[in-house]
C-alpha cells in the first residue's frame, strides 16, 4: 500500500508540476490579448473578441495552474495558529481540511460534467455576447482543471496520511 501511495503521489505531482510550469506562461498570452485590445481600440476598429478571450485565457490559467499552486504550497492559509503547530498537528489538520476539498471537487466535477454535456448536446452552446464563441472548449478546460485539482487533492491527502504514519515524503521533483 505504501508503494502504491508513493507511486500515485509521484505520478500526480509530476503531471501537475509539468502542466503548471507550462501554464504559468499563460500570463503572457493574456497580456498579448489585452495589449491588442488596447492597440485596436486606440488605432483601429475595436476588436469584439478581446475581452471575452482574455476571460477565457484567465479561466484556463487559473484552473490549470491551481493544482500546481496547491502542490507548491502557494495557497493562502490563515497562519494565525498554523505556523506554531508541530508538523504532526499540521498534517492532521491538513488531512481533515483536504477531505472537505475533495468532496467539494467531486461535486464541482459532477456539475461541470453536466454543464459540459448541456453545452455539447444543444447544438453547441454559445456565449450571449456579440462575438458568440462556443462555450464547450472552455468548459472542457475547466473540467480538466477540476479533475487535475481532484487528483492533486488526493495526493496531498496521501502525503498527510504518510506523514502521520511517520514516513519520509521524499517525493520532491
Amino acid at each position: 500500500m505504501l508503494g502504491l501511495a508513493r507511486r500515485y503521489i509521484r505520478a500526480v505531482d509530476a503531471l501537475n508540476y509539468r502542466i503548471g510550469r507550462v501554464v504559468m506562461y499563460g500570463i503572457f498570452i493574456m497580456m498579448a490579448i489585452l495589449l491588442w485590445s488596447s492597440v485596436s481600440k486606440t488605432f483601429f476598429v475595436p476588436s469584439l473578441w478581446t475581452l471575452e478571450m482574455a476571460q477565457f485565457a484567465m479561466v484556463a490559467y487559473y484552473m490549470l495552474g491551481g493544482p500546481y499552486s496547491i502542490q507548491m504550497g502557494s495557497n493562502v492559509r490563515m497562519d494565525l495558529l498554523y505556523g506554531e503547530w508541530s508538523d504532526r498537528k499540521k498534517a492532521q489538520i491538513d488531512a481533515m481540511t483536504v477531505m472537505f476539498l475533495i468532496v467539494y471537487l467531486v461535486f464541482l466535477l459532477w456539475g461541470g460534467w453536466e454543464s459540459f454535456q448541456y453545452s455539447i448536446s444543444y447544438g453547441g452552446e454559445r456565449s450571449p455576447s456579440v462575438w458568440r464563441p462556443y462555450l464547450w472548449p472552455i468548459k472542457a478546460i475547466m473540467l480538466v482543471g477540476i479533475f487535475l485539482m481532484l487528483l492533486q487533492a488526493v495526493s496531498e491527502l496521501l502525503k498527510d496520511i504518510l506523514r502521520l504514519r511517520g514516513h519520509d515524503m521524499g517525493v520532491k521533483l
